[in-house]
């Protein structure tokens, strides 16, 4: 071998894991992966979709929201689905695993919903992708002394 292999940073590594957890969304309006890892080990996935056993909303006629013209970010409990910080908070708690103290990776900053749920999940760091305009989700997480910040291809170009 001539030359070193480059490996991909612990943060390029898990955010190429939510991209491809977020192909696996059933969401009609948007695309969103998250996994949650303590020390490097992935704990729990999650993807944005309809709970277990619940027909997909293209099996439903389409988006409630879309069809009631509601704006990205604002009622929420008209949703048939849930987040994928959700649904990968939950799928830890199903398998009894603690995320307390470990990091959430997203494909999007998290909404107000999820982030009161990473608070009390113990969740320390959030990275992510793509931005969410939700400034009290921001403003608590920085209440809270959770470390965020956006990720870029960039931050492991060197």
């Amino acid at each position: 071998m001539t030359g070193k292999t480059k490996r991909p940073s612990w943060d390029e590594y898990f955010m190429e894991i939510v991209f491809l957890i977020a192909r696996r969304s059933t969401c009609l309006r948007r695309h969103v992966g998250a996994v949650i890892v303590k020390d490097n080990q992935i704990l729990a996935t999650g993807y944005n979709g309809v709970p277990t056993g619940i027909p997909h909303c293209e099996d439903q006629g389409g988006c409630l929201r879309e069809i009631l013209h509601v704006p990205s970010g604002q009622r929420h409990e008209l949703c048939r689905g849930l987040h994928a910080e959700q649904n990968a908070i939950i799928q830890a708690a199903v398998h009894g695993s603690s995320i307390r103290g470990g990091t959430l990776y997203c494909t999007t900053m998290p909404c107000i919903v999820c982030t009161k749920m990473i608070i009390n999940a113990g969740i320390k760091k959030v990275v992510y992708a793509e931005g969410y305009q939700d400034d009290l989700a921001r403003e608590m997480m920085e209440q809270a002394d959770i470390f965020i910040r956006q990720y870029t291809i960039q931050d492991d170009a060197s």
